[in-house]
């Protein structure tokens, strides 16, 4: 069934209805975008939420930032800005791929539909000029045949009358054969365009106008079709970013899974323990007795209060509860900070001091480094002049040298400090093969070249010393057996790995750091948290 058959007299109606479709394509667009606009402006703000709450450059520093639950709030939020990238992406797509094509597709339509309208009221035009030329010789056709009519009438009556003459009879038979001449060809040219105009409108509806709406039925049909791939595209264009959006989400539930409060906890202990010991007994003062003091005093052996174990922190509050909230952390206490970190509890001075050292070592590292590039430099100048001058490196040789210096003296200074605060020297351990090796070159010579032998340096004497303790510490007969509790994954440098129910030999029991030092069976020794075993001490 076709428009050209079955509505052959409803050119209004199809009119319409292919308008009507029309407008439907240019809705639907119009809501498309609304809603491409929703899509960003809800990507605009996950990212705007993101960016709010994820922790500045200058807090990435802070100590909560190693814990799992902070370490997942970001993943979180980076998932999250995934997420509105997805939501960029459905937005531009459906732009891409419904909006602009349907625009440039309705245009089209428009186009066409235009066309077969002016087809249609030409056709329509034509066949009402024939119409109005078959109703004009109609008329004239009926016009002449009244006077025909007459005139023979007359020229009857004239014959009839005995008063007229021959000459009048004679006149009014010549005018009615005119007149009936006339009436024949108007009768006749009548019947050639009553002709023309049923031919023309029989090719008017069952030809001409079929057609066109059989076109404009076909150009619905096209609109349709167009509309219905606009509409899966809007369902698609979504399910396509679906898995990475999955992936985002997965992302927010492994963030999740992720967070160890254990490990948290051991994270809050290795960054606020300050080594200190519990306050022991105050001892009874008996004024009545009459008990000297002095000697009470120098015969106590352990503190008598908290005072007593600030040291150079007395004028510290040492009560559990204080009355301000803050934490203490060494940040805040900027005014009383010194270069030893002496203002730092036990526990905590040790870590700076070690981590101090760590930085000077890679520093010291990298300008010897510098020094034997310079050196080998210098040597291919000297061999090949007309690759450069080697006078031209004296700056760079002497500058390096004295850094080299100046970082050997500071490295001594901290390790010094180290040692009174009770530090075993594994980042020195570590660090002492990484310079042995370039210590062959004499960056106090003038001219900066190799040499194979060098001046000994304190700070390598200072190295074969932690070298010679930690040989002695590898043959240390076990004290003991633990027991792992939890899975611990040794991942710092010093500590070891083990597994949940795990046995390990003691070597060296916690010294108040929370450490604990064992062996494995096949020689593997490092440190591993207290609280995540159960240790037996041989007796």
């Amino acid at each position: 069934m076709d428009w050209g058959t079955e509505l052959w007299d409803q050119y209004d109606i199809i009119e319409k209805h292919t308008q009507s479709g029309l407008e439907l394509v240019e809705k639907y667009v119009k809501f498309v975008k609304e809603r491409t606009e929703i899509e960003q402006n809800y990507a605009k703000q996950l990212r705007n939420l993101s960016k709010k709450y994820n922790l500045k450059r200058s807090s990435k520093d802070e100590p909560e930032c190693r814990l799992s639950s902070y370490q997942s709030f970001l993943d979180i939020l980076n998932e999250m800005n995934d997420y509105a990238g997805q939501r960029e992406l459905i937005a531009e797509n459906m732009m891409m791929s419904i909006c602009i094509d349907l625009t440039k597709y309705l245009q089209e339509l428009k186009q066409e539909r235009k066309m077969y309208l002016m087809e249609a009221k030409k056709a329509q035009q034509s066949l009402e000029s024939t119409y109005k030329q078959l109703d004009s010789s109609k008329k004239r056709f009926e016009r002449e045949w009244r006077e025909a009519e007459r005139a023979a009438q007359y020229a009857e009556k004239t014959d009839q009358d005995i008063n007229a003459t021959k000459a009048d009879v004679e006149k009014a038979k010549q005018q009615a054969h005119m007149r009936a001449h006339v009436a024949e060809e108007c009768k006749n040219d009548y019947a050639a365009q009553l002709q023309k105009y049923n031919k023309e409108q029989n090719q008017f509806y069952f030809n001409d106008m079929p057609l066109i709406f059989n076109k404009m039925q076909d150009l619905d049909e096209r609109r349709v079709q167009k509309l219905a791939q606009g509409y899966i595209l809007f369902s698609d264009t979504e399910k396509h970013v679906m898995p990475i959006i999955g992936k985002c989400l997965e992302g927010i539930t492994k963030a999740g899974t992720n967070v160890n409060e254990r490990n948290d906890s051991m994270v809050v202990i290795e960054q606020n323990k300050s080594g200190f010991e519990r306050p022991g007994d105050v001892e009874f003062e008996d004024y009545s007795q009459g008990i000297n003091r002095a000697s009470s005093d120098s015969s106590l052996g352990t503190p008598k209060g908290p005072m007593d174990l600030l040291g150079k922190n007395k004028s510290k509050n040492f009560w559990l509860f204080s009355k301000r909230s803050k934490k203490f952390t060494p940040e805040r206490i900027t005014p009383t900070v010194t270069e030893d970190f002496a203002h730092l509890p036990p526990e905590q001075r040790r870590k700076r001091l070690q981590q101090k050292l760590e930085e000077i070592c890679k520093e010291l590292q990298k300008e010897v480094d510098q020094s034997e590039a310079l050196g080998k430099m210098k040597d291919v100048y000297e061999k090949n002049p007309q690759m450069g001058d080697p006078a031209s490196l004296a700056s760079q040789i002497s500058q390096t040298s004295q850094n080299i210096e100046r970082l050997r003296g500071e490295l001594n200074k901290y390790e010094t400090w180290l040692a009174e605060a009770g530090g075993r020297g594994d980042t020195l351990r570590y660090k002492t093969h990484t310079f042995n090796n370039n210590g062959a070159h004499d960056v106090h010579s003038p001219d900066g070249a190799h040499s194979d032998e060098s001046t000994p340096d304190p700070s390598q004497a200072i190295y074969a010393e932690f070298d010679d303790d930690f040989e002695d510490e590898e043959l240390t007969a076990p004290i003991g057996k633990c027991t792992a509790m939890y899975n611990f994954p040794g991942a710092s440098e010093g500590t070891i790995s083990m597994q949940e129910g795990e046995v390990l030999a003691v070597v060296e029991e916690d010294k108040g750091d929370g450490w604990t030092r064992v062996r494995r069976n096949n020689g593997d020794e490092g440190y591993i948290p207290t609280s995540y075993v159960t240790i037996s001490l041989n007796k």
